[in-house]
């Protein structure tokens, strides 16, 4: 649904109101909430709402969140405040290189000289240099003959009607015979522009291409935005077995595609460990759990990457998953001493787990109490 035709000014001043934390007391996770309810609105109300709060808010967490939002609102109005944050020096590395992911979620060909800039600066945080090249990449790839061909037969990433019949046809059925993945109307298995479109899944037994596509991940004379392709074509290799879970292999395909992915923790790149989190986040596979906690639990793991394993562990919410993020948060073992982000990352993440848990419809739910908006 178009939000932005229904949502009056006088409810985007209040979630505004939230995002911001004008009262001083508002949760960080009913921040995210409004925050992700703006995203859904999506037009330029909303990315100047966002906008502003990126500018002026002192947690990283929450800037680096908000960052993403505009990136996966893909309007070119936002890459003036997006490139501002990248330039900034003095912001959080995490900050910038999500600024910079954002560009090239927009992928605006205008914005290849600022990623080509600091990719090739030597004297650059890694993480936004390596960021930069992938998004230059991505960007130069979306413009490409392949990819303005796939954007033009609607394949720039699969859909779930096509990850269906994939999986049907590999036994021979019909698509009819399998439940889709999700109910809301949205074709994308996963509705987000990823930083890299996926490696084509191959003809060859699942087994098989995951094997080769394990070796594309963790082939590090390959460029990045090679293996990050590899990394996001493993992430729907998993979802193809898990359609087919308790038949022919299905449950060992999906492990093998999990465990391929999770072997990606021990790249020496911290912006790659902390994609292959957000991978996780998305399948929501409990196959992952136990090195998403192995992550979240290690002091010497470098923040972004810590942070994004909190996340991801929200996305499952198991008992296990809510008795680790519980450690780092009130008055939990581990709460004293780790660092801020990870701190705030499992607080939001606990949010997400009992929404998960719960029977809430919408996890963006900034607009429930309105009455604008028809369920």
């Amino acid at each position: 649904m178009d939000y932005s035709k229904t949502v009056s000014d006088a409810t985007i001043e209040s979630l505004g109101a939230c995002l911001h934390n004008t009262s001083g007391s508002v949760p960080l996770h009913e921040r995210f909430r409004a925050l992700f309810t703006l995203k859904a609105v999506g037009d330029e109300r909303a990315i100047n709402v966002v906008a502003e709060c990126l500018q002026n808010d002192p947690s990283a967490l929450l800037k680096h969140e908000l960052a993403y939002v505009l990136g996966q609102i893909r309007n070119p109005v936002a890459l003036p405040k997006l490139e501002s944050v990248l330039r900034n020096v003095n912001e959080d590395p995490m900050v910038r290189h999500e600024a910079a992911e954002a560009i090239g979620a927009i992928s605006d060909p205008s914005s290849i000289p600022i990623l080509a800039e600091f990719q090739s600066n030597p004297a650059e945080h890694i993480a936004v240099r390596e960021t930069c090249e992938i998004a230059k990449a991505k960007i130069e790839w979306d413009n490409s003959p392949e990819g303005i061909a796939q954007l033009k037969a609607g394949k720039a990433a699969p859909t779930e009607r096509e990850t269906i019949e994939a999986a049907a046809k590999a036994f021979g059925d019909s698509a009819d015979d399998y439940e889709p993945a999700s109910s809301d109307g949205n074709d994308a298995p996963f509705p987000t522009i990823d930083p890299a479109p996926p490696s084509a899944l191959s003809d060859k037994p699942a087994l098989e291409s995951t094997a080769t596509l394990r070796a594309e991940l963790l082939n590090v004379k390959l460029p990045l935005f090679e293996r990050y392709r590899a990394m996001f074509g493993l992430r729907n290799a998993a979802v193809q077995a898990g359609m087919k879970a308790g038949r022919d292999g299905g449950e060992e395909e999906e492990k093998e595609a999990v465990f391929a992915l999770a072997a990606g923790f021990a790249d020496k790149s911290a912006l790659f460990r902390h994609e292959i989190a957000y991978v996780f986040g998305q399948l929501s596979t409990p196959t992952s759990i136990p090195s998403l906690i192995t992550v979240l639990r290690d002091d010497n793991e470098e923040d972004m990457v810590r942070h994004e394993a909190a996340e991801a562990l929200g996305s499952i919410a198991t008992d296990d998953v809510m008795t680790a993020l519980e450690e780092f948060v009130g008055d939990g073992p581990r709460a004293k001493t780790a660092p801020q982000v990870v701190r705030e990352s499992c607080e939001v993440a606990i949010d997400m787990a009992e929404y998960e848990r719960s029977q809430e419809l919408q996890y963006a739910n900034g607009l429930s109490g309105s009455t604008e908006i028809e369920a």
